[in-house]
């Protein structure tokens, strides 16, 4: 059965950093694209970082220059680090992931109705 679980949120003032993790099971791991989404409270779901399974990775302007996505597929483990943190980066952030039916990944990789898994999501809180 295909699970996502993240870990990893918590709450930190602005200028901070947290790493999260997603934790990855009954997914080819090695083959599928991978990502990080967040959604505010009042607010849409929105992407925040993408890897392909070639390693090729994507940001939402917004997390450009703080966040850095990877993974570790003998782990079958995501990470985001999140490095100065702003108090708009407050969300709930979740895991998801897909396989690359298409090239979406590629093309349009922030189209969240694309991912088939997600995870349960961690909160992260930034303080100012």
């Amino acid at each position: 059965q295909e699970r996502l679980e993240e870990s990893g949120g918590g709450s930190v003032e602005a200028g901070g950093s947290l790493r999260l993790s997603c934790a990855a099971s009954g997914i080819y791991f090695s083959s599928v694209c991978m990502g990080w989404f967040r959604q505010a409270p009042g607010k849409e779901r929105e992407g925040v970082a993408i890897i392909a399974s070639d390693g090729a990775t994507t940001y939402a302007e917004a997390v450009k220059g703080r966040f850095a996505i990877s993974k570790d597929n003998a782990q079958n483990t995501l990470y985001l680090q999140m490095n100065n943190l702003k108090p708009e980066d407050t969300a709930m952030y979740y895991c998801a992931a897909a396989y690359n039916d298409g090239g979406f990944c590629y093309n349009a990789p922030f189209r969240s109705w694309e991912y088939t898994y997600w995870g349960q999501g961690t909160q992260v809180t930034v303080s100012s």
